[in-house]
């Protein structure tokens, strides 16, 4: 299993419009085949900044929903709203 962490900063005006994308979301993408966990975070000292935090049974499970139509339409609808460039991790527990 791995966990993916990605770091996104919006224009302010846009975090509504972002927050109704992920709501409407949310559950196609953690019922995508091989996503167990889905969460959304705001830095509280940043309000700016969210992080999503998922698990994916595999590398692959998580390339196979980068590549899928989901995804791009998430993402299209997403990366107009940054003021600054994404940060992403795949991790796993040491």
């Amino acid at each position: 299993m791995i966990k993916r962490v990605v770091k996104m900063g919006f224009i302010p005006d846009q975090i509504d419009a972002f927050l109704e994308n992920f709501e409407n979301n949310k559950d196609k993408i953690r019922n995508f085949d091989g996503c167990s966990h889905l969460e959304l975070w705001r830095d509280i000292n940043h309000p700016n900044q969210f992080f999503t935090y998922s698990y994916w049974k595999s590398e692959e499970h998580l390339n196979n929903y980068r590549n899928s139509s989901l995804f791009k339409g998430v993402w299209e609808n997403t990366k107009n709203k940054f003021n600054q460039k994404p940060e992403a991790w795949s991790i796993s527990e040491v």
